[in-house]
């Protein structure tokens, strides 16, 4: 557990040797971690950072896993809807055209953003800074590139478009008959995964990995 810093000690400490709590401030010396060990602010008990084991190859596995995932997430059946003698199938893809073609346009454009071409960037986006670290090659545009992932993170919503599959299903579960498909099973998938890399890709390992400060932060 860092140790807060005396005020009188904190112009004579370097810079690279101290961290902020990002939830109360409190500055601290920063301490050295074993695998696996994380550090916690002594005040409010936020997660400052963590040092992962195999950070990079655990991180990469779940990247590509993510990815395999996104093709049949967003293009194969979320549902089966029976209505009427008629039946449909329902994926996120079939939803944005659906949005676009019923003169909702800037709706169709939001939740393509959203819930298709951010999450996909995000993700080619860490496998990018991923590669630069395990290949030691190009770490300057790394840290550019995981600076971009950092400004998208906000803007992907998988979790918000799930609820509105969930309240979709609910709200029509007594009007027609309904078969989930296989889609929702793989967006479901795709959203835990890309949660459990979000955990396990420590973002002061990575930032420490690309700025070449230890080679060897990444493992």
């Amino acid at each position: 557990m860092p140790n807060p810093v005396d005020p009188e000690a904190l112009a004579q400490l370097p810079l690279d040797e101290l961290i902020a709590c990002h939830e109360c401030d409190l500055l601290m010396r920063k301490t050295s971690l074993q695998n696996d060990e994380k550090a916690i602010c002594p005040r409010c008990g936020y997660e400052l950072y963590a040092h992962r084991h195999n950070l990079v190859s655990r991180s990469l596995a779940l990247v590509l896993t993510a990815l395999l995932l996104y093709i049949p997430a967003n293009f194969l059946p979320i549902m089966q809807l029976h209505l009427l003698g008629q039946t449909s199938d329902d994926t996120v893809w079939s939803g944005v055209l659906g949005l676009y073609n019923s003169d909702m346009r800037g709706i169709a454009v939001v939740v393509f953003l959203c819930s298709m071409a951010i999450p996909l960037l995000k993700l080619l986006c860490q496998l990018a800074v991923l590669l630069s670290i395990r290949l030691d090659i190009g770490r300057s545009y790394g840290l550019l590139i995981y600076r971009i992932y950092h400004h998208l993170r906000e803007w992907g919503m998988l979790e918000v478009y799930f609820m509105g599959v969930l309240v979709a299903i609910v709200k029509l579960v007594d009007l027609a008959q309904l078969s989930i498909g296989l889609g929702l099973f793989c967006f479901i998938s795709l959203l835990l995964v890309q949660v459990w890399l979000e955990v396990v890709m420590s973002p002061h390992q990575i930032w420490v990995a690309l700025s070449g400060e230890d080679v060897h932060a990444g493992d």
